[in-house]
C-alpha cells in the first residue's frame, strides 16, 4: 500500500517549544523562520524565545513569543548556559528546545543528557558528527570519501594573504561566521582584520569555485538518511553571503550530492548544506551549517514543514513521510520596520525576560 506525504500537523500538540535567534535585518537568525513554520503547521502551544541581545528584533513582534528569555553568551561556557536554562525551567516548563545559531548548539549537544533529565527533548546531531562538519575539518575528511571540497588552508597571520596574490579571487571565512569574496591583496587583509577581530582565529582561506551556489536545507534522520530536503538557488546575495532571494530547483545530481554528504555523516536533525556547481560540471562541499537556515521559511513555503517535523522527532513522536517541495517556488526577504513601546526594551534590558501572556 503506498504512503500519502503529509506534512505534520501540530494543532494538537500540548506542550512549550523554545526558539533561539530572533535577529532579522542584513544578517538574520533562523529563530523567527522556524516560529512562523511551527504555527503555520497548526501549533497553539507556548514559545518562548531564547536570545543573547535585547536589540534581537524578533523580541518586539507581538505575536511571535509568548516569552523571552536572554541568555549568557556561549563563550561564557556550559556552566553559566545551564545555569540560567535551570531559572528558566522554575518560570516555564520546556518540552523542546530548537538551537538555530552555529556558535550555541555544541553546547547544547554537550548539555543533552542534562536537558532530558530536566524533561527537555532536542534534536541534534552526536558531538562528533557535529566536530566533523567544522569548517576547519571538511577538507580533511571529505575529498577522501568522494565529496570534492575547494583548497581550504587555515591561517593565523596576513602572510598566506600576501604570498598569494596571484590566486585571488578568494573567500576569507571566520571559523564560525561571515565569509568575504576578496578580489585582491588589500580586500584581504582587510577581510581578514574584520574577522580576527570579532571572532579571533584561526581565519579560513578557501579557493573560489567558479559556478552556480545552491543551498540544501535538510533533515537527517541520525542513520544516514534523510526526512526533508528542499534545495534552492541563490538569486540574490549580499556582501556577506547571505542570501537574500532564491528559488527551489529541481537538480537530480544537487539531491544526490546531498545525500551522500548526509549518508556520510550520518547527521540527525537539521542543517544547510552550501555547494557550488562548477562551470567544470562538478558539486564541491563548501560549508555544512548545523542548523536551519534563515531562509527555512521557504521549505514550509514549498510545502515541507521541516521545523514542524523536527518537533515531532525531538518529542519522538510519529513522523509521516514529509511531501516533496514545490519547485519554483521563491522567497525574497523583506525588511519591516517594527513598532513597539520602549518599555518592553526597558523589561529585557533590566529583567533579562519578558512575558506577554
Amino acid at each position: 500500500m503506498s504512503i500519502t506525504p503529509k506534512n505534520p500537523d501540530l494543532s494538537q500538540l500540548n506542550c512549550t517549544i523554545a526558539v533561539t535567534g530572533l535577529k532579522t535585518g542584513d544578517n538574520p537568525q533562523p529563530g523567527v523562520a522556524v516560529i512562523r513554520s511551527i504555527r503555520a503547521a497548526g501549533f497553539k502551544g507556548k514559545i518562548v524565545g531564547l536570545v543573547y541581545d535585547s536589540m534581537e528584533s524578533g523580541i518586539y513582534v507581538e505575536d511571535l513569543t509568548d516569552e523571552v528569555y536572554q541568555m549568557p553568551y556561549p563563550s561564557a561556557g556550559a556552566e553559566a548556559f545551564w545555569a540560567r536554562i535551570t531559572y528558566i525551567l522554575s518560570q516555564v516548563a520546556i518540552d523542546v528546545i530548537i538551537p538555530t545559531l552555529d556558535a550555541e548548539v555544541i553546547l547544547y549537544i554537550r548539555l543533552q543528557e542534562e536537558l532530558k533529565k530536566a524533561g527537555i527533548h532536542t534534536y541534534l546531531p552526536s558531538e562528533e558528527c557535529f566536530l566533523l562538519r567544522d569548517k576547519t575539518r571538511l577538507a580533511t575528511f571529505f575529498p577522501p570519501r568522494g565529496i570534492l571540497v575547494p583548497d581550504t588552508i587555515l591561517i593565523s597571520d596576513t602572510a598566506a594573504i600576501i604570498n598569494s596574490k596571484d590566486q585571488f579571487p578568494m573567500m576569507i571565512k571566520g571559523r564560525y561566521y561571515e565569509a568575504y569574496k576578496a578580489n585582491y591583496v588589500d580586500e584581504g587583509l582587510k577581510y581578514f582584520y574584520e574577522i580576527e577581530s570579532r571572532w579571533g582565529l584561526p581565519i579560513i582561506l578557501q579557493k573560489m569555485i567558479p559556478g552556480d551556489e545552491y543551498n540544501i536545507v535538510i533533515v537527517g534522520d541520525g542513520d544516514g538518511g534523510i526526512l526533508g530536503m528542499v534545495p534552492q538557488k541563490k538569486l540574490v546575495i549580499t556582501d556577506k553571503g547571505k542570501g537574500f532571494g532564491g528559488v527551489v530547483v529541481n537538480n537530480p545530481g544537487l539531491g544526490d550530492f546531498a545525500a551522500k554528504v548526509i549518508s556520510l555523516l550520518k547527521w540527525r536533525g537539521p542543517c544547510e548544506l552550501e555547494v557550488m556547481r562548477g562551470f567544470d560540471g562538478e558539486y564541491y562541499l563548501i560549508e555544512i551549517n548545523p542548523r536551519f537556515p534563515a531562509w527555512v521559511r521557504l521549505a514550509e513555503g514549498s510545502g515541507q514543514n521541516q521545523p514542524a517535523a523536527v518537533v515531532l522527532k525531538a518529542l519522538d513522536l510519529p513522523l509521516e513521510q514529509l511531501p516533496g517541495c514545490k519547485t519554483g517556488t521563491l522567497f525574497i526577504r523583506h525588511a519591516e520596520d517594527i513598532i513597539a513601546d520602549i518599555s518592553t526594551m526597558g523589561e529585557i534590558s533590566a529583567k533579562s525576560e519578558l512575558r506577554r501572556r
